[in-house]
């Protein structure tokens, strides 16, 4: 979510199309993070199922196809561990201090157990590590796809967030597949009118048919049996959602201006967004208590707090904040790592003798 967490393959220039990407998306994971306490309000659940349905997963697949260069040469991976294993042990420290000051549980530290949105920084940090493997695979998708659907036929442990990271792979995989002129073909008049459509024909759907679905399912982080369903069921609805999914996201990069636009420089510091909205959104909803008042509950309440959930994305993404929190997000702790070791030159090979090139 940040510029030095996803550069682009050889260092070149910044397209402007994916840092409006991840502006618009981080804007819709804070207003559905601040609307989810009023989804007694029909309009408001479906819009947080639509909004769920796609946001992370555009992520995810920016994410894979901004690291299909990734490699485990030792300067990688010391910024990866920088850039994603130290944040998320700073905030899973704050996380716990802040629910221990704020609420009656105690105090306690537990890394293996991501504490809501810390999820995705393990997650990227584990399916970036498997970048390579997925190079060298013939069906690297479909792999994922499979790997994902039958890990929801098992419990699995709340540690590290196992299902979401299982789950969810096949749109990291798909990320690292394509190249820039696949999101070229995004860009057309045609692509655009198409995305339009199909955002407006999903909300629509999620809106009638897709109400009787429970809005557990599109957290993607509990197995079949937990949904109470059968394993036959929940695989054609995972299969379904993926469909859904991946339609809504390309559709949603369809719509995405491809122009430098005000908000553009603040796409490279969505992570400050998403890292630090939670502790607003619980203080404010919950810790206050806002989320009880009545008014609040009705549709012209739950447009006024996603407007206000928009605005508050944007001001964590400007220059202030990022330079105030920049020690947590982005540390500059160098010194925890070994000094690199120089490169070893390539043996040379001994001169040829006469009687060396023929023969016996």
């Amino acid at each position: 979510m940040s510029e030095r967490a996803a550069a682009p393959p050889g260092g070149r220039a910044r397209d402007p199309f994916f840092d409006n990407a991840k502006f618009v998306a981080i804007t819709l994971v804070v207003a559905g993070h601040a609307i989810g306490g009023l989804r007694d309000v029909p309009a408001a659940r479906a819009v947080y199922v639509f909004i769920y349905m796609f946001h992370m997963p555009v992520f995810i697949l920016l994410t894979g196809y901004l690291s299909r260069g990734f490699t485990l040469a030792g300067s990688r991976v010391r910024k990866l561990t920088l850039q994603l294993v130290v944040p998320y042990v700073f905030f899973e420290i704050l996380f716990s201090l802040y629910f221990w000051l704020t609420t009656s549980k105690p105090l306690e530290f537990s890394l293996l157990r991501p504490t809501y949105v810390m999820w995705f920084l393990m997650a990227v940090f584990l399916w970036r590590l498997t970048t390579p493997v997925w190079k060298q695979l013939r069906w690297p998708f479909a792999i994922a796809l499979g790997i994902s659907l039958l890990s929801y036929m098992t419990e699995m442990p709340k540690e590290l967030s196992l299902h979401r990271m299982f789950g969810l792979l096949p749109f990291y995989v798909l990320g690292t597949l394509l190249r820039p002129e696949h999101f070229q073909a995004l860009r057309t008049p045609r692509a655009k009118v198409l995305g339009t459509a199909t955002l407006l024909l999903g909300l629509l759907f999620i809106s009638t048919v897709g109400r009787k679905l429970p809005h557990q399912w599109v957290f993607w982080d509990s197995g079949h049996e937990a949904l109470d369903v059968s394993n036959v069921m929940g695989t054609l609805v995972r299969t379904g959602m993926f469909g859904l999914s991946m339609a809504l996201t390309f559709a949603f990069l369809a719509v995405v201006p491809a122009r430098r636009l005000w908000f553009t420089a603040l796409g490279a510091t969505t992570l400050y967004a998403y890292l630090l909205h939670d502790f607003a959104v619980r203080t404010l909803m919950i810790y206050f208590g806002w989320y009880e008042l009545e008014w609040l509950h009705t549709p012209p309440g739950v447009a006024l707090v996603a407007i206000a959930g928009s605005v508050l994305a944007t001001v964590l993404c400007t220059p202030p904040v990022v330079r105030a929190t920049r020690f947590l997000v982005e540390p500059r702790l160098n010194w925890l790592f070994a000094p690199a070791q120089p490169s070893s030159p390539a043996p040379r090979s001994a001169p040829r003798t006469a009687h060396q090139g023929s023969k016996p």
